[in-house]
């Protein structure tokens, strides 16, 4: 029975045109006689419709911005997840074959891949030993040195935009060597020094030595030869040993400088996309590569308020080691650090 009229109604059924307007009210009325009629509803039918109609949108509304709210709440619930789980994992999600990651200060480790004590090859973060050897003899730093025969590269036959013949000071081929990883800069400090390149080179393992540095041997120091290796865990000490030197600290993470070569001055780079980045405070940092090792990164770098100094060996790609030290970052970022023991301390 309709509530309004008192009429009994059977099955109202609603219907629309096809092409739009107003939906008209169909309803089957027992008026007491055995005919059964049909008739159009009246204005309060329609009324009643409308707002009938009004109802079903504001609630179909309302299950839509349910599900839009449900989906938004769980995208944000796996992104968390997401996140915890990076935090959470062994290890941080890099492309690099090997890595290390430690604390500056007190050698803990706080992410690993690899074995490292395992001797790999170090191409040009050689260079970072270079450098210390050079500081430590005290040669005058404005002192000329020239580039000779004996400084090209016969190892790999890399090029070089100091030529044959030219000369620079001491200081400007230390900076081209941490800065642009300049290999005949690095052969000609070598030869410059007391006792030619042999003795410069006992020097350098004499100086791995005393940093505890027990799986390294260098053979050149450039880091053309694939026989220079070192380990992972030696690497950790000499980042540290090297952030002692002020200069080192200040060629190494400079972005471009400009030499006289001749009489021409010749515009030199970093090799690292991240120098002069205005999101990452880098103190020291050292690439390098050659085929046997792959391309590889040392630095030292403030990560979630605490410094480290992390090592990415074998990463394949020009830009993977960059992409591995953002991605190094957000886990550390995210709360991410796998206890571990702490690396050996310094031994003579």
């Amino acid at each position: 029975m309709d509530f309004l009229t008192g009429d009994a109604v059977k099955k109202p059924v609603a219907s629309r045109p096809a092409g739009g307007g107003e939906a008209v009210i169909i309803a089957r009325v027992d008026d007491g006689d055995t005919d059964r009629q049909r008739i159009h509803a009246g204005e309060w039918l329609v009324f009643r419709h409308k707002l009938l109609y009004l109802a079903d949108r504001q609630s179909l509304d309302l299950r839509r911005e349910g599900v839009m709210l449900r989906r938004f709440v769980q995208g944000g619930i796996l992104a968390i997840l997401l996140v915890v789980s990076w935090a959470q994992a062994a290890e941080p999600p890099l492309k690099s074959e090997s890595f290390l990651v430690a604390d500056a200060r007190s050698l803990e480790r706080i992410a690993l891949r690899g074995d490292p004590a395992e001797p790999m090859p170090i191409a040009s973060i050689t260079k970072l030993m270079t450098a210390m050897v050079v500081l430590e003899s005290r040669l005058p730093l404005d002192e000329e040195i020239s580039i000779g025969k004996e400084d090209v590269d016969t190892i790999k036959g890399t090029r070089s935009r100091l030529r044959i013949g030219a000369r620079l000071t001491r200081r400007e081929a230390l900076l081209l060597a941490l800065m642009a990883s300049e290999n005949r800069a690095a052969m000609a400090l070598s030869r410059h020094y007391p006792g030619g390149r042999p003795a410069f080179l006992r020097a350098m393992n004499v100086k791995a030595r005393m940093l505890g540095m027990h799986h390294s041997r260098f053979v050149d120091p450039a880091g053309l030869s694939p026989d220079n290796v070192a380990s992972m865990q030696d690497l950790v000490k000499m980042v540290r040993a090297a952030n002692e030197y002020p200069l080192i600290r200040d060629f190494s993470t400079r972005e471009r400088a400009e030499v006289l070569v001749g009489r021409q001055r010749v515009s030199f780079g970093t090799t690292n996309r991240l120098v002069g980045r205005d999101d990452w405070r880098i103190s020291l940092q050292k690439t390098g590569y050659i085929s046997e090792a792959g391309r590889c990164l040392v630095m030292l770098s403030e990560l979630s308020d605490r410094p480290v100094i992390i090592v990415l060996m074998n990463s394949q790609g020009k830009l993977t080691r960059v992409a591995d030290a953002q991605r190094l970052r957000r886990w550390m970022e995210a709360g991410g650090a796998v206890a571990g023991s702490r690396l050996a301390a310094r031994s003579g």
